[in-house]
């Protein structure tokens, strides 16, 4: 019975000390800066909207970074006009659903990939997949990313305005570049 004992202590010991190990080498990270723009159409033109206010977390550990969650506040995406800005909002549901969220299991530390991850909108959650490209500089990391969505997909309905007259694309790009320390 000691001996069973024993060798229960020695493995709890082995697993504690391959946790320990694991923390010690991670490095948390969060944003320094970023930039998103999400661009579009119309019937009449196309617009885009740009933010530079996010944040960003994750855990670097070994060739990845890991528990990656990016949040924008919507209201934070600005056009040159504010009707449009306005309509957005609207559309997004800003008041009830502030920000957008995605989160990933991983991304690499450097390269290029394709990571699966979970985009909420509106409180509507989809998996989606984001070509994303990791530059490593120092403990830094720069990623850069672009993905089409649709903004039915989410359960928007494009915005329009002039009784319908003018009416906004569907699909919208998204373009962010975010560098963390």
């Amino acid at each position: 019975m000691k001996t069973t004992y024993k060798k229960i202590g020695i493995l709890v010991g082995a697993l504690m000390f391959g946790l320990s190990i694991n923390l010690v080498n991670a490095q948390k990270i969060s944003q320094q800066s970023s930039n998103v723009k999400i661009d579009g159409t119309s019937t009449l033109h196309k617009w885009d909207m740009t933010s530079t206010q996010s944040t960003f977390s994750g855990d670097v550990k070994g060739n990845k970074i890991e528990d990656v969650k990016f949040v924008l506040k919507a209201t934070s995406l600005k056009s040159k006009d504010s009707s449009l800005d306005k309509n957005a909002y609207k559309a997004l549901n800003t008041d009830k659903y502030p920000d957008i969220v995605f989160t990933t299991s991983s991304l690499p530390t450097s390269g290029s990939a394709t990571v699966q991850g979970n985009m909420t909108i509106s409180n509507v959650t989809k998996n989606i997949s984001i070509p994303v490209n990791v530059t490593k500089s120092g403990n830094s990391y720069n990623i850069k990313g672009s993905t089409k969505l649709k903004m039915t997909t989410f359960g928007i309905k494009p915005p329009s305005v002039m009784m319908g007259t003018i009416k906004s694309g569907d699909e919208i790009n998204i373009n962010f570049n975010i560098s963390t320390k």
